[in-house]
């Protein structure tokens, strides 16, 4: 039938006819007329309202679970290409070869003799395709025995420790494989956590990507601990057996590779017989991997080990504790074990641990520090014991200097222009409330700076430190390197502000040496001036006169108030002593050493008697003389107040030409003995002069043409 080209494409519907045969005879509906929509567009397009008054309910949504299921995994994805950045920048490949700890420093002296190790003991990386087979097998054995086809995780040895564990009732096996043992020991903590777990399978499959199985097992051997602080097979080898891994036989390899279980409890050197027992599990495993048969484990013997060196270096001393840092960034980043020379001299090293140790401190504690005026510590104790107390009171103790620290006090008099023979008054002063006084309770009046120096007057010191400024000495303070905090107040020229001996005595030495800052160090060549350093001023040269009027200074100090630390060559030297005896200081040079010295508690309580110029400058005194080659000569022949004669004459000259009116005056010819040990008798007290009667002779009384008796004067006491 061909369509109709007039048909217009309209639906037709068939009804069936009004009067078809059983069909229904209602009438069809009719439709009403037309009503036009008068509501407005608000109300014609508002949502259909209810019975209820409510909104209707929401339409159910169906859940695409194909769309989650794409995004999960372009997710994956996306962390997975994260997890590989964040390895590539955090966890680089060479740090597989860097052991766990830092690593080995060992100090030597100055000569090059070994005189401190800290740190572990660390080998040489080793490659493990040169090792006998014997030796790589035994660490597959009883490690891994499917490390060559595991791809990082090993399913069957994870199941194998489960289900141990679970029959034992606890974690007696490991499911780690060597990978995994390797990224944790180089890249991750020790936590049990699942998070460090998920990390370390992780990566796992990272370095089985890009290393090879050989590399991988080269870099666990190189790094794994075999206890005694002992790091990777090379090290391990030689200490436990004295010979290179190369060398190794079948029952020393087996007795190495059962350490890594437990290598602080099974160390052969503190227990050998657990060391053997595991070394036989090792053995029997490599039966059991097929590495040996039962012949040739039967002839495997129990290893031997090295006896303990008696002549082990120390890990710590004072000297050592107080380099150890520097020596570290001298080293740099090696991965293996280093060595650092450091500037200490071991002959003057024992020198001052003798005079410490021979010295009466009783209940006291003692530090000394000895350097060349560039700076160089030669020699450093920071107390009678280390073993008992590693407190290093030389570095780390921050003590009142006493009259130490008039150094910056007449140095920033020197620098304002005024000499040691300019005279100040020695009287009592009142500062601002503050009433200083002498320790010996005497004030001469009017002396030059030069005796006020040497008799440590503290009254002109604080008149001084008026005069010049407190600034200024504290400018001069930090010039001289001192950098702990110094108060804004006059007291300071008296050494109330704390300072370490270490510091301390580089102050003393910009002096010896004529430049300032002198910066203590214990490691050759490592410290040098910056060019900033240079243009802003320092490693300055200090004006000769003021060098030359300095020096004077200290040379009649220790003429005074230190003639203990005197010595028959040029020397030159100040004493402290903090309030109460609770500080005893002396810090000089002589020749080409700068020494400090520092007697006192550690609880800073008071210490009758004790001051800079006895036990301190004793100490100093000893320790030049050793130091310097000085020989001992018998003392001078005393006279009977046991004063040497050379010395009485020089008094007595002085007290000479006081009596002829010249200068000194008398009252530094009695200070000049009272230094020597001379206390001059107290002159009596005024005599009265009263008349008495005196007869013309001794025959009786007047006669009466003797016109009475003669009117004289007689002294009474």
């Amino acid at each position: 039938m061909r369509p109709d080209p007039y048909d217009t494409g309209r639906v037709r519907y068939n009804h069936a006819r009004g009067d078809t045969p059983g069909a229904p005879s209602e009438p069809l509906p009719s439709f009403g007329a037309w009503h036009e929509d008068t509501r407005d567009a608000d109300e014609r397009y508002a949502p259909p309202r209810y019975d209820d008054g409510g909104d209707p309910p929401p339409p159910r949504r169906r859940i695409a679970w194909g769309k989650w299921i794409v995004r999960g995994l372009a997710a994956s994805i996306v962390l997975f290409v994260l997890a590989v950045i964040w390895l590539a920048v955090t966890a680089p490949l060479s740090r597989s070869l860097k052991p766990p700890t830092p690593p080995s420093i060992t100090l030597t002296a100055a000569d090059g003799t070994p005189i401190a190790r800290r740190g572990a003991i660390i080998g040489a990386p080793v490659d493990a395709k040169t090792l006998p087979p014997h030796v790589r097998e035994a660490f597959l054995a009883i490690e891994d025995r499917r490390f060559y086809s595991h791809w990082g995780i090993d399913p069957r040895g994870i199941a194998r420790a489960a289900w141990a564990n679970v029959g034992s009732g606890g974690v007696r096996q490991g499911g780690s494989t060597i990978t995994q043992q390797l990224a944790k020991n180089a890249f991750l903590d020790s936590d049990r956590t699942a998070a460090r777990k998920i990390r370390e399978v992780m990566i796992a499959f990272w370095l089985e990507a890009w290393l090879s199985k050989d590399e991988i097992l080269s870099r666990y051997l190189s790094n794994v601990y075999f206890g005694d602080n002992v790091y990777g097979i090379t090290a391990a080898s030689k200490h436990y057996f004295g010979r290179t891994p190369q060398k190794l036989n079948v029952g020393q390899a087996a007795m190495l590779a059962g350490l890594v279980k437990a290598p602080s409890r099974l160390a052969p050197t503190g227990n050998l017989k657990g060391a053997r027992a595991r070394q036989a599990v090792v053995v029997g495993a490599m039966v059991d991997a097929g590495f040996l048969t039962r012949a040739e484990a039967a002839t495997v013997q129990p290893q031997r080990v090295l006896a303990a060196r008696a002549d082990t270096l120390p890990t710590g001393t004072y000297f050592a504790d107080w380099v150890l840092p520097t020596a570290r960034e001298v080293a740099g980043d090696s991965g293996t074990e280093a060595t650092v020379k450091t500037t200490l001299d071991r002959g003057l090293q024992s020198t001052a641990e003798r005079v410490v140790r021979q010295a009466s401190l009783r209940g006291l504690q003692a530090a000394v520090v000895a350097m060349r005026p560039d700076g160089e510590v030669v020699a450093m104790v920071g107390g009678k014991d280390y073993n008992t107390s590693a407190f290093n009171r030389a570095v780390q103790a921050k003590r009142q200097p006493g009259s130490t620290f008039k150094l910056f006090v007449y140095l920033a008099a020197l620098r304002a222009g005024l000499t040691p023979d300019d005279v100040r008054d020695d009287s009592p002063v009142e500062i601002a409330g503050w009433k200083p006084r002498n320790d010996d309770g005497r004030y001469l009046g009017p002396i030059t700076l030069r005796r006020a120096f040497a008799r440590s007057s503290n009254v002109v010191a604080a008149r001084l430190t008026q005069e010049v400024g407190v600034r200024n000495v504290i400018r001069t303070a930090r010039d001289l390197g001192i950098t702990t905090p110094i108060p804004n107040e006059a007291t300071i020229g008296l050494g109330t502000a704390e300072v370490s001996l270490l510091e301390l005595t580089g102050a003393y030495a910009a002096i010896a040496n004529g430049r300032y800052p002198v910066t203590p160090r214990g490691v050759e060549g490592n410290r040098s001036a910056s060019w900033y350093e240079k243009i802003a001023g320092r490693d300055t040269e200090m004006p000769g006169k003021v060098r030359d009027e300095m020096r004077s200074l200290l040379g009649s100090s220790i003429r005074g108030t230190g003639r203990d630390a005197n010595l028959p060559v040029d020397a030159f030297g100040k004493t402290g002593t903090s309030q109460g005896g609770r500080d005893g200081w002396f810090i000089g040079f002589a020749g080409n050493l700068v020494v400090g010295v520092w007697v006192g508690k550690d609880d800073s309580s008071p210490n009758p008697g004790l001051h800079g110029g006895g036990i301190p400058a004793q100490i100093w005194r000893q320790f030049m003389m050793s130091a310097l080659h000085i020989p001992v000569v018998v003392a001078p022949e005393a006279d009977e107040m046991g004063v040497p004669l050379d010395n009485m004459g020089d008094a007595l000259d002085q007290f000479g030409r006081a009596i002829d009116g010249t200068q000194p005056s008398i009252n530094d010819a009695v200070d000049r003995l009272r230094e020597l040990g001379i206390e001059l008798p107290q002159p009596p007290e005024p005599r009265q002069r009263v008349p008495v009667e005196r007869y013309p002779d001794d025959r009786g009384p007047p006669r009466e043409d003797d016109g009475g008796p003669d009117e004289e004067y007689d002294y009474r006491f």
